[in-house]
Parts: structure tokens; sequence; C-alpha cells
């Protein structure tokens, strides 16, 4: 999944966690952490740069991005 620049921000993606990381393996867990998520479903605003990006890439079953 590719990351698109959204049109809320320049140049900002907004991300929405939609699946859990309960059986998920360790590191994909701690990428979902590193990104902000707190709680499923939830939505948030990340800078759209290389960096969140490639966290994005990591965990594609577990994150989308909204446009």
């Amino acid at each position: 999944m590719t990351a698109k620049k959204s049109s809320t921000g320049a140049g900002t993606i907004q991300l929405k966690w939609v699946r859990s990381a309960i059986c998920a393996p360790a590191k994909q867990k701690l990428v979902i952490k590193g990104l902000g998520f707190t709680r499923l479903n939830q939505v948030i605003e990340r800078p759209n740069n290389q960096a969140i990006r490639g966290m994005v890439a990591k965990v594609p079953h577990l994150v989308e991005v909204v446009d």
C-alpha cells in the first residue's frame, strides 16, 4: 500500500488502525506503537515523509491510509 498526500493538509497523511495486533509479531506491535496508535479504529495524522511511509509499509494489513 502506498501512502499519498492527503488534501486535508500539506505534507500530512491520515492513518487508521483497522486490525488488532494481538497475534502480530512483536516488531509489528512496536511499529503500531511507534506510529502513535492507542486504540483500534483510531485515526491519526502524521507527516508524509519516508519514515512514516516506511512504517506503514511494514504493517499494511493492520493500518490503512484514509483519503
